[in-house]
C-alpha cells in the first residue's frame, strides 16, 4: 500500500503539504497542487478512510435510507438509488444503503454514531415518523419525495400532483369522460405514501375542472388481483373508457385482462401509465406514459446534500414538471351506441 510519505517523497514536497492537497486546508500553490496530484495518480494512492475521517471530522459516506417494501415496484428504488451513488462518487462520496423498515431508529443511528455526514431518505409518507429528527438535528439531510409539510427540509421529486392531472387532461382532449385509476397496493394508501396521495389528489381536481368522473382502485398488481380489480370497475362504471396506471406490477396483466374481455386498445379503451419508460415500451401495447426521472431526482438530491454539507444550500423544494410521452395506448374515445 502506498504511503503519504512516499507520495510527498516522489512529488519532493514535505508530507504535511500532501495531506494539505488532500484536505484543502490551506492554500497550495497551482503548481504545487498539480505535482502532488500527478504523483497520487502515478502512484495510485488512496487516502486510509479511517484516518481522513478523524483528521476531517468527515466520513465522507452519505446515508440513503431506502426501505425495499414488497408493495413497492422494486427497480424504480434501485435506479434512483444508484443514481444517487453514481452522482455521489461524482462529489467524492460514497454511499450507505439502508434497506430495512427501522423508521425513526434507523434515523437516530446515523446521526447518533457517525455513520454518514449527511442523509438522503426515500419512501416519504405524508405524516413520515422521520421527519421530527430530522428538523431536530444539525446533520445535513434530503428527501426524495414530499410529506404534507415541507417547512425546515429540502425535498426533490417529481410533481406527482401534475403528473396526474397530466393524465386526466390527455384522456379528456381525447373525449373520455369515465376514467378508472389503477392504482399502488392498499398498503401504499394506507401508509399515505406521498407520491400515490399527491399523484390522486392532482387527477381528481383537474378531473372535477374538466368534469370527468373518477373511480380509483387500488391493485395488488398479478394477473388474479387485476381480474377482480377490472371486473369491479366494469361492474360499478360500464362506461369506463380510460384508465390511468400507477401500479407498474399491474401493466401488463392489465392489457391482458382487457384482451380477454374483447377490448381493445385503444379502439374502445385508453389506457396511461406512470411509470419508467422501460416498463411503457416493453409492454404487450406501448403505453402512452409519464417517466420517472430516477436519475434526474437522484442527481439533483446529491447536488443539494453536497450543497449544504459545503455550507451553501438551504431549505428548498424542487419538482420536476412531468412529461407526457404520447404512444400507442391512447386514442378518441369510442362514439357511444
Amino acid at each position: 500500500m502506498v504511503t503519504l510519505a512516499e507520495v510527498a517523497q516522489h512529488a519532493g514536497v514535505s508530507a504535511s503539504t500532501v495531506s494539505y492537497v488532500l484536505s484543502g486546508k490551506r492554500s497550495i500553490s497551482a503548481t504545487t497542487r498539480q505535482r502532488v496530484e500527478q504523483s497520487i495518480r502515478e502512484l495510485g494512492y488512496h487516502p486510509n478512510a479511517g484516518a481522513r475521517a478523524l483528521a476531517s471530522n468527515r466520513s465522507n459516506i452519505i446515508a440513503l435510507m431506502v426501505p425495499l417494501r414488497t408493495d413497492m415496484y422494486v427497480p424504480v428504488m434501485m435506479e434512483i438509488a444508484i443514481a444517487v451513488t453514481t452522482a455521489a462518487r461524482t462529489h467524492g462520496y460514497d454511499v450507505l444503503l439502508l434497506t430495512g423498515e427501522e423508521g425513526p431508529d434507523a434515523v437516530r443511528r446515523v446521526t447518533g454514531s457517525g455513520l454518514a455526514d449527511a442523509m438522503i431518505l426515500m419512501d416519504v409518507e405524508l405524516q413520515d415518523e422521520r421527519l421530527p429528527l430530522l428538523r431536530g438535528t444539525d446533520q445535513p439531510s434530503v428527501l426524495i419525495g414530499l410529506p404534507a409539510s415541507t417547512t425546515g427540509l429540502t425535498c426533490v421529486d417529481l410533481d406527482f400532483g401534475a403528473t396526474g392531472a397530466l393524465c386526466v387532461e390527455h384522456l379528456a382532449k381525447l373525449g373520455h369522460h369515465d376514467v378508472a385509476v389503477i392504482g399502488e397496493a392498499p398498503a401504499v394508501y394506507e401508509r399515505h405514501t406521498g407520491f400515490a396521495e399527491r399523484t390522486l389528489d392532482g387527477l381528481r381536481s383537474r378531473a372535477r375542472d374538466l368534469g370527468l368522473r373518477v373511480l380509483h382502485r387500488p391493485c395488488e398488481g398479478g394477473y388474479d388481483a387485476m381480474a377482480v380489480t377490472l371486473a369491479r370497475i366494469f361492474d360499478e362504471r360500464p362506461g369506463t373508457t380510460g384508465f390511468v396506471v400507477q401500479n407498474e406490477s399491474a401493466v401488463e396483466p392489465l392489457l391482458a385482462q382487457l384482451r380477454r374481455q374483447g377490448r381493445a386498445v385503444p379502439e374502445d379503451v385508453s389506457v396511461v401509465a406512470i411509470c419508467p419508460d422501460q416498463v411503457a415500451v416493453q409492454a404487450s401495447v406501448r403505453l402512452t406514459s409519464v417517466a420517472i426521472p430516477a436519475q434526474e431526482m437522484g442527481r439533483h438530491a446529491v447536488e443539494r446534500l453536497v450543497a449544504k454539507l459545503d455550507g451553501r444550500g438551504g431549505d428548498d423544494v424542487v419538482l420536476i414538471a412531468p412529461e407526457l410521452t404520447v404512444r400507442a395506448s391512447t386514442g378518441p374515445a369510442p362514439a357511444g351506441p
